[in-house]
């Protein structure tokens, strides 16, 4: 019996092929465009426009509905300035899509491929994205978009992005100084053009910050007796073969229920796509019970919230845990694995790993034996308080002016653009009108020396 022959193709292989694809699709598109512009002037009498495909001043692009919070603040900003934008979701539940804002049209634009065949042509003045590897791999710059912004969905490490993240951006804005600095260094070491790199702070943990203030205040106000709570420790790992889950899986899972306490397990959301099969064994033999639950919420304030302790790794979660909601951390040794990551590049240790003996305790192997020991030791240890909040002057500039400052620099970067277009297309009508001139003059002498 004959077996069918599966076809693989790999990740370069693949990328390349949808890039010739998105190439003669542009061709096609092109050429349909600038015929139907002459049919249409043809049948105006020569008086049509085409007005039909104007740029967008402002497409927002986020690749997962979990960014919403991220892109909510910077939108609704923009909305009351009367600025008009364009949100671009790759997810059908993005709560974005319900958003309700006069000068904010929002749309689905479908996953994958799907989503980057529509990028690949948007025409925008500027494109704002928190996702890395744009005109890496199937995202390409678009020919009509002017200008690229990038924002980083954590006030934390950029050098752990696979590899050449935001080497196509043009402009990045940056929750802390750190992360200029590493992106400089990264420029200059692989011979990258100077970005435009802006010290914004971070609206999203601006947000974050003033609902866990207004919550606090609130659980305050009723006087809840916290006294014989049972404590909550929240495992959120990053992804990939360098992640907790990956390199302890059932044994560490096993660790946290010996401690009787609540225990919450956030996977990264990437590793329900990329390490679905450990997700699946890992969700099987620890199902949902009263000691453990698996969350899966868009938003992870609410796991955060209720949480005392955090058990991670590299993930970005550790900077919105410990400097939003200032509670104590542990991050598992992992052995960090670079050589997918851009911070392979600056071959030193990432800023975010560097700065962790500061926000709480290191788990190795040889003291996993005790985990509950030193969960305990690490919440009612107040010597890392002060170090938390000098991280967090660090990684987070200034705070509660995020969005503003994100905006302002939005909206001034659209006027410059459009004052640049202007002035360009003033520049080409003269040329084109003394060429005309010159061609007019050529053929009146022309005449004259035949008479």
């Amino acid at each position: 019996m004959m077996h069918p022959v599966r076809l693989y193709i790999d990740p370069g292989t693949g990328s390349m092929l949808f890039a010739i694809l998105i190439g003669l699709l542009g061709v096609a598109r092109f050429a349909f465009k600038g015929l139907w512009v002459k049919i249409r002037f043809l049948l105006s009498g020569g008086k049509a426009k085409d007005d039909s495909d104007k740029a967008i001043p402002l497409a927002v692009f986020s690749d997962d509905k979990r960014y919403w919070s991220v892109f909510e603040p910077i939108l609704k900003e923009m909305n009351d300035r009367g600025f008009d934008c364009v949100y671009m979701t790759a997810s059908e539940d993005d709560p974005g899509l319900k958003t309700e804002m006069e000068h904010v049209k929002a749309e689905c634009i479908g996953p994958g491929n799907k989503a980057f065949a529509k990028l690949n042509f948007v025409k925008a003045s500027i494109v704002l994205s928190t996702t890395p590897g744009v005109d890496v791999y199937q995202w390409k710059r678009s020919k009509d978009a002017k200008y690229y912004v990038h924002v980083p969905h954590s006030p934390a490490e950029m050098t752990t992005y696979r590899m050449f993240g935001i080497d196509f951006y043009d402009a990045v804005l940056c929750s802390g100084q750190f992360q200029i600095d590493d992106t400089r260094d990264l420029e200059e070491v692989r011979k990258l053009k100077a970005k435009e790199l802006v010290l914004t702070g971070s609206p999203f943990m601006d947000e974050k910050r003033k609902k866990f203030e207004e919550r606090k205040a609130a659980a305050d106000e009723a006087n809840s007796d916290d006294s014989e709570k049972t404590r909550t420790v929240l495992l959120a790992p990053s992804w990939g073969t360098s992640a907790i889950l990956s390199r302890y899986g059932e044994e560490f899972i096993r660790d946290l229920l010996a401690t009787g306490y609540h225990i919450i397990v956030r996977p990264h959301p990437q590793s329900f796509t990329s390490e679905k099969e450990l997700m699946d064994k890992l969700m099987a033999e620890f199902p949902n019970s009263d000691q453990l639950e698996w969350n899966r919420d868009t938003d992870n304030f609410d796991a955060l919230n209720r949480s005392d302790i955090l058990i991670s790794d590299f993930s970005g979660v550790i900077f919105d845990f410990s400097l939003v909601f200032d509670k104590p951390v542990i991050c598992a040794d992992t052995e960090f694995d670079s050589s997918p990551y851009d911070a392979w590049w600056l071959k030193r240790q990432p800023w975010g790993l560097s700065v962790i003996p500061r926000l709480g305790a290191k788990l190795t192997k040889e003291n996993r034996s005790d985990l509950k020991k030193m969960i305990d030791d690490c919440l009612e240890d107040k010597s890392f308080t002060e170090s938390r909040h000098q991280v967090r002057d660090e990684a987070w500039a200034y705070q509660g002016e995020g969005t503003k400052r994100v905006c302002d620099y939005l909206v001034a970067k659209y006027e410059e653009l459009t004052k640049k277009e202007e002035e360009e297309s003033e520049s080409e009508s003269k040329k084109e009108s003394k060429k005309s001139k010159k061609t007019k003059k050529a053929s009146e002498e022309a005449v004259a020396e035949e008479k």
